[in-house]
Parts: structure tokens; sequence; C-alpha cells
């Protein structure tokens, strides 16, 4: 008899050690179990450590309630302002309800992934190229928004999504470095001519303290010579008067040939003028001058004869010499 109890109690320990070892769980720190009695949730989400389930009748599920980390595959579209683009993104996820993360979706990491997928191609639409480039916060916090809200429902709250890389075709690259370097260049001049202009305004005061006072120009040109004497070389400075080169340099210009000519027909037409000048007033004078008639000569007395009157004989040259 005493035999037969201790096999029935030898039994039952061991049937309660198999059944110990079939319906014991543990649940990690990081996970909370969500038990399914009959395919239906059962009582309160499991803590971490040591818990129990019936076997062959309850499910325990565990869900990780750590920060999830998912990439999300890059996404090509097209810009607000017409550039195709190439954006790839990261969310940083967590469970905060685990009984909502296995009732209400079937997978919600493959949720999560394709919502974050739409919700970056529909940011890329919205955006425009400088606001990918320049203006990221923004449209992270756009993009988390849009992906949190469906996420709500899953026990699944986004806690971060950042915009990784945005890859532009070669042209645009180029065109950008172009704008650029264009941009550079001209910022480099501006600050060239305001340079120029300080500098303008500063050599303007030092020629007017040294207009006022001569000696002040003659001592820095004696500064500049020593200064030049000061290396070690073989320069010979010789000042000469800025003044005097001037008036050896408009010497030496010779006489342009248009004025050479001017001054030609300036003296022809001159000469023109005093000669017809000239006749006009002999002219004058001839016409005001009276008419003298030419002397009578006396008719020689008729012939007594008859034959014609003899006429005295012009005077000769002898005649007219005394």
């Amino acid at each position: 008899m005493l035999q037969e109890l201790l096999g029935v109690a030898l039994a039952a320990g061991a049937a309660g050690i198999v059944y110990l070892g079939a319906a014991a769980r543990v649940v990690k720190q990081y996970e909370r179990g969500v038990v399914l009695r009959l395919g239906r949730l059962r009582g309160e989400v499991r803590a971490p450590g040591f818990t129990l389930v019936i076997p062959a009748v309850d499910r325990l599920r565990k869900v990780n309630m750590q920060i999830v980390t998912m990439p999300v595959p890059a996404q090509e579209g097209i810009t607000r302002d017409n550039v195709t683009v190439r954006v790839d993104a990261v969310v940083y996820f967590r469970v905060v309800d685990a009984a909502a993360a296995v009732i209400n979706v079937e997978d919600y990491r493959f949720a999560v992934s394709q919502m974050a997928q739409t919700s970056l191609r529909s940011i890329i639409g919205k955006s425009e190229l400088d606001d990918l480039l320049s203006n990221r916060e923004k449209l992270n916090e756009g993009l988390e928004l849009m992906i949190d809200s469906p996420a709500v429902g899953w026990g699944v709250q986004i806690d971060r999504v950042e915009i990784k890389d945005v890859s532009l075709p070669d042209t645009m690259k180029r065109s950008m470095a172009r704008q650029a370097e264009a941009d550079r260049e001209r910022r480099a001049r501006i600050i060239n001519a305001d340079a120029e202009f300080q500098a303008s305004k500063k050599l303007a005061e030092a020629a007017q303290q040294m207009a006022d006072t001569p000696s002040a120009l003659q001592l820095r040109l004696l500064q500049t010579v020593m200064a030049v004497a000061a290396e070690k070389n073989s320069t010979l400075v010789l000042p000469i008067p800025v003044e005097l080169l001037r008036f050896l340099e408009k010497g030496a210009q010779p006489a342009p040939a248009s004025l050479e000519a001017s001054s030609e027909t300036r003296e022809t037409r001159e000469t023109r003028e005093n000669r017809e000048a000239r006749e006009t007033r002999e002219a004058r004078e001839a016409r005001e001058a009276p008419e003298v008639a030419p002397p009578a000569v006396d008719a020689p007395p008729p012939a007594v004869d008859g034959s014609p009157p003899a006429f005295p004989a012009p005077p000769t040259a002898s005649d007219a010499e005394p």
C-alpha cells in the first residue's frame, strides 16, 4: 500500500513538473506579453518576469517595446518645381500599447514601413528643391505627423523621422555648382569694391593732408627711397617731378596733319579775300573818276589852189627829248 501511494505521488509530481514546464513563460524586461485564450484577448498584458499560461489553451505573444530603427527605401519623385530627386529617410518608433499592436494590425513593422514610404513620396511632391536641401527640419516634422496619425491606432508612437539623403541628377548638380560659383564671385567683387572705396577715401584724405603741408610729400618720397635702398639690390632711384615729365611729353608730340591743313586753308582763304577786296575797291574808284575828253586838234587852213589841207606831222622821239 505504501508503495502504491509512493508511486502515485511520484507520478503526480512528474505530471506537475511537466505541466509547470509547459505552462511556464518568461517575459523579458523590454517585452510585454499578450495572452490569447482560445483566440480571445485574456486579461491584462503580462508584465516582465515569470508568468504561467494554460498549455494548449493560451498563446502568449511577446511584443518588443524598444525603439525600432527602420530605414525607408529611397523614393524617387518630382518636386513642385519639376525637379526629379531621389530621397531616402529613417524612422524611429516604438510600441506603446502591446495589445493594440497585436490585435489592430497584422504586422505593425510592415505597416509603418509602407506608411513611411507613401508619406515620403507625398512630401516630395509637395515641396520644392530648395526646401529639401535647406529646410529639412520642417519637412521632418511634416513627415512625422503624416506617419504618426494612422500609427496611433496601431499602438505605435513615432519618435523621430529624418531625411537622410537627397540625390540629384548630374545636370542639376552642375547647374547648382555654377550658381554657387557665380554667387561667391559676386560677393568677392563686392568685397573688393568696398575695399577699393575705403582705400580711395583714405588716399584722398592723405592727399589733402599732403596738399596742406607740401613738405610731407617730400618726406614721403624720402621714406620710399629709403625703403627701396634698404634691400640688397642695384636699383637706382632718381626722383623726377611729374610736372616736368608732362611738359616734356607735350613738347614731344608732333602737330597733327589736320591742324597744318587747316592753317594752309585759312591762309589761302585770307589771300583770296584780300584780292577780291582790292579788285572791288579799284572798280569802284574807276566808276567814280570823271571822264576826260581828248584834246582838240586845230584844223589846218584850206589851201588856196584847192589841194587838201596839210596836217602837221606827229611828234617824233627826237622832238620829245629836251
